[in-house]
């Protein structure tokens, strides 16, 4: 894969960039987050390793730069801020992955792996429908029937997920793992809370649905 690196430490990144040389990536090393963002933009990778403390532009602002931009390349968030609400603030802002400081390079690879083998929209797919719903991925807006609605950034993920798997069943872990990036059933009705908020802006104003429950399965989007 071709990965880009984007961290001002200089011991850690040329540690990173050696590291994943060796298993024969491609690196491109960068130490702030100007240049980060100028590297991310000029060239294609299939991986961003961002630090969240960075030099110029802070890594968070990186990250809602490229997806604000329509940049889909999954990002990992490498970094020592590691508090519950560091996290979730990361994810939110669009991080696909969150390791913290320090590591071992063994997870960092894995990680890494991992992200390279997700599907990624390509350039040209920027807009998702189902029947009279379209959700466009550079714009961030959601229209039904000519009506634009009013989504939650976790509805508007929630949709984008059903979206580009539409017509096959997620289940509530698929959900959890693709939409709040959990890889454990919390034991709570976070997915069916979502899901019953967004069918109320996405269905229920316009007598038909999209959104449908498969019993004892799961969800799948139609149309």
């Amino acid at each position: 894969m071709k990965i880009l690196v984007i961290e001002d430490d200089a011991t850690t990144g040329t540690y990173i960039a050696r590291g994943l040389r060796e298993e024969g990536h491609v690196v491109d090393l960068v130490t702030d987050g100007r240049e980060g963002l100028v590297a991310a933009t000029s060239a294609a990778h299939d991986v961003l390793i961002v630090d969240r403390m960075l030099p110029n532009v802070d890594g968070l602002t990186v990250l809602k730069t490229l997806r604000g931009a329509g940049n889909c390349t999954p990002v990992l968030f490498l970094t020592a801020m590691g508090s519950v609400e560091d996290r979730i603030g990361g994810l939110n802002a669009g991080a696909d992955d969150y390791l913290v400081k320090p590591f071992a390079f063994g997870e960092l690879s894995a990680r890494v792996a991992a992200l390279g083998r997700r599907p990624q929209t390509s350039e040209q797919e920027t807009v998702l429908e189902a029947g009279d719903l379209t959700l466009d991925l550079l714009t961030r807006k959601v229209v039904r029937a000519g009506q634009e609605l009013d989504l939650l950034p976790r509805e508007f993920a929630l949709l984008e997920f059903l979206l580009r798997r539409k017509g096959r069943v997620q289940t509530r872990t698929m959900l959890l793992e693709g939409v709040w990036d959990l890889s454990f059933d919390p034991m709570t009705n976070v997915v069916e809370t979502h899901v019953s908020r967004l069918r109320a802006k996405v269905d229920k104003p316009f007598g038909s649905e999209l959104i449908k429950t498969v019993r004892g399965a799961g969800y799948r989007i139609d149309g």
